[in-house]
């Protein structure tokens, strides 16, 4: 067994990010000073599990607002309003999107599944053009290489974000724009390759929600393309925030090298999931919450553990 982390706090013991981010906001620091603060912040993190022994670590968990926010930016989906054009997403673009400025509204924000977490929802509109406008993913990976530390960069998954968007021009298929958006992927998943990724976490909690049958069709599409483009990067599926049940199926169909699934929220789904999902690839459990104040029951998740090797094993 190996052990690895989803993501990890990014605000700092003291609340830091906090406190940099609202200075920068008054004009009370640069932004030289903020991104200097959170590299310290992303290093602080990056030792601890690493010096903690955890085998898989995180990077691109780290955000100045939300993760959602960041994948609207690494595709280039800022809403005309806001002015930009093409290039890198520029930091004062990235918080007007979440804040709004003088004569400029903020876009929408919601709820991030069933937390008291917010994210910033996407605007997209029907034919809509994307393109990669932020090395954050890339630069965070290299970023870590330079601490002697290689991680597992995370990415929202391309069906979760378009299922989260709101369409703003009158038409609600956002998974009409699913062949538009998987080629930012691919560019990005090659450069992690080429900077030295072989896992590449997958976040994807959308399967643990009805899918309409369109959502289906598009999870093989888009996965089948993924890996077929980027063969060298091994795809960790990743669940949460319940269990997968009729979508299990769907999962264990895609060409991916691991899946991650909630043995905390979704207790009932291991015995399923040892049944369908293939002994050759990797299985990630999900046993500590990360949710909760309370120290994990080490003893309780050791042993659902241990009980997966035994069956595995038989």
């Amino acid at each position: 067994m190996q052990t690895g982390n989803l993501g990890y706090p990014r605000i700092g013991s003291h609340r830091e990010l906090k406190k940099a981010v609202e200075q920068y906001w008054k004009g009370e620091s640069s932004e030289a000073t903020l991104r200097q603060e959170a590299a310290r912040l992303r290093a602080v993190a990056w030792t601890l599990q690493r010096d903690s022994g955890c085998d898989f670590i995180p990077s691109n968990d780290f955000s100045f607002y939300d993760q959602v926010l960041d994948l609207t930016a690494m595709l280039g989906a800022v809403p005309e309003r806001f002015g930009w054009r093409s290039g890198i997403v520029d930091l004062g673009t990235y918080f007007a999107m979440a804040r709004g400025r003088e004569g400029t509204p903020a876009m929408e924000m919601t709820k991030w599944f069933d937390t008291n977490y917010h994210y910033i929802v996407p605007e997209l509109h029907a034919g809509q053009k994307f393109q990669l406008a932020s090395n954050k993913a890339v630069a965070e990976f290299k970023e870590a290489q330079a601490l002697g530390i290689t991680t597992r960069p995370v990415l929202i998954g391309p069906l979760t974000y378009l299922l989260l968007a709101k369409m703003t021009d009158g038409s609600s298929d956002a998974l009409s724009l699913l062949d538009a958006i998987l080629p930012v992927y691919v560019q990005v998943l090659r450069q992690l390759s080429e900077a030295g990724a072989d896992w590449v976490q997958i976040d994807e909690p959308i399967l643990v929600t009805d899918l309409p049958a369109a959502a289906v069709e598009g999870f093989r599409r888009a996965y089948a393309q993924l890996a077929s483009a980027v063969p060298n990067v091994r795809l960790m599926l990743t669940t949460y925030f319940g269990d997968l049940r009729e979508n299990l199926s769907l999962a264990a169909s895609l060409p991916v090298a691991g899946l991650h699934v909630d043995l905390v929220r979704g207790t009932g789904q291991l015995d399923e999931v040892l049944k369908q999902w293939p002994e050759d690839r990797w299985l990630s459990l999900g046993v500590v919450n990360g949710r909760n104040i309370w120290r994990c029951d080490l003893d309780a998740a050791l042993l659902t553990l241990q009980s997966v090797v035994v069956a595995r094993d038989a």
